[in-house]
């Protein structure tokens, strides 16, 4: 590949890191949270849980600064050799795949229940499809020139649409603070896991950054924002909501923008539009693992990527079908929020200790 044409700037890994973290989990996000506190208390968790994936990004980042120009495909095998490394990259690669699965079957049950209503899922499913096949053939760069152009149009739409919403906010729905103690705030945090899911593409997105040294910038950046989108929207939506009305909602969020309607506004019911602008962030977070998932094959066999890129879509259509209920769907996603506990908060601090121990990899302290 060519380095020239595949670097990206420190302010587009920021933006893939947000893209690729602000995908369907906020649909949910408050349910299974609020499920798990059972209390008004879902906003410190998401806090407390920000803290903790900003310490494993620091440590990925970490990781790959001491192999730059290189993915964790390629700089695994110098740390813990042959086979252990591609154990380890076929893992992550069917962790992406599952990821690209879960996103484009929840896009799908979604827009079925309230755009296309009748349209069957596999048509919606291999539209999806076909048309982020498009995007991943341009490369790293195409991607992040095209999340550039989405981020700002979701976040303008979304905080307009979730901060109009305030004409129903109550805030003795948040109340009180803490009034079951902490122990209920620690159990939202499992659960808050599959949301954050995406700071683990610094482990690809580092290797292409034209400025390596500021990967924590980044990650800052790509953190602390979808942190901050994630705790408006808990806010707003159990203080809108209420925490038993947020029980008993499959997609809380959307029901939030339906529960009021504002007179004389060019829309004035505001959930398809919602819908709409977050069907473009599952779309990123759905072209990034494709792509992640088609270079990691390609790195580890030696190959070209693009025949990978087009094997992936038989693969990721059938995981993404292989559900058979929406709680099946639901069940992977916790499925995915347990497995990137150990596959990106263990297993990156052990390959660091071990690259440190067996001397691998460039000195931090002698990077530029």
């Amino acid at each position: 590949m060519s380095r020239n044409k595949d670097q990206i700037t420190t302010a587009q890994a920021a933006v893939i890191i947000i893209n690729y973290m602000l995908g369907a989990g906020i649909l949910t996000l408050p349910r299974t949270t609020v499920e798990a506190v059972k209390t008004p208390d879902v906003w410190i968790s998401i806090l407390i849980s920000g803290m903790l994936v900003m310490i494993a990004g620091f440590i990925i980042v970490k990781l790959c600064s001491k192999f730059p120009g290189k993915t964790i495909f390629q700089f695994a095998q110098e740390i813990t050799g042959k086979w252990i490394s591609f154990i380890l990259g076929t893992a992550i690669i069917i962790f992406f795949l599952t990821i690209c699965a879960f996103e484009t079957r929840i896009m799908a049950e979604v827009t079925g229940l309230y755009l296309l209503e009748g349209t069957p899922k596999w048509a919606i499913v291999l539209v999806f499809m076909w048309i982020g096949f498009y995007l991943i053939m341009g490369g790293i760069n195409s991607i992040s020139r095209l999340y550039e152009i989405i981020l700002p149009i979701t976040l303008v739409f979304f905080l307009t649409a979730i901060f109009l919403s305030s004409s129903i906010f109550d805030t003795d729905n948040l109340r009180p603070v803490l009034g079951s103690g902490i122990m209920p705030v620690f159990n939202g945090l499992k659960p808050t896991l599959l949301a954050f899911t995406g700071y683990e593409s610094m482990l690809v997105v580092m290797a292409f950054m034209s400025t390596p040294r500021k990967g924590g910038k980044a990650m800052i950046a790509g953190i602390l924002t979808s942190l901050v989108i994630y705790l408006i929207t808990l806010i707003m939506t159990v203080g809108g909501l209420s925490v038993d009305g947020v029980k008993t909602k499959t997609w809380p969020t959307l029901d939030l923008m339906r529960s009021f309607e504002m007179e004389g506004l060019i829309f004035e019911r505001f959930e398809s539009l919602l819908l709409v602008i977050w069907i473009m962030q599952m779309f990123s977070t759905y072209t990034f693992t494709h792509y992640a998932a088609s270079l990691g094959c390609a790195q580890l066999l030696r190959k070209k990527i693009t025949p990978f890129r087009l094997i992936m879509l038989p693969v990721i259509y059938i995981f993404a079908m292989v559900p058979q209920s929406l709680d099946q769907v639901f069940k992977l996603g916790d499925f995915i929020g347990n497995a990137s506990i150990y596959l990106f908060g263990a297993v990156p601090l052990l390959l660091l200790m071990l690259s440190i121990i067996r001397k691998k990899g460039i000195r931090l302290n002698d990077q530029s």
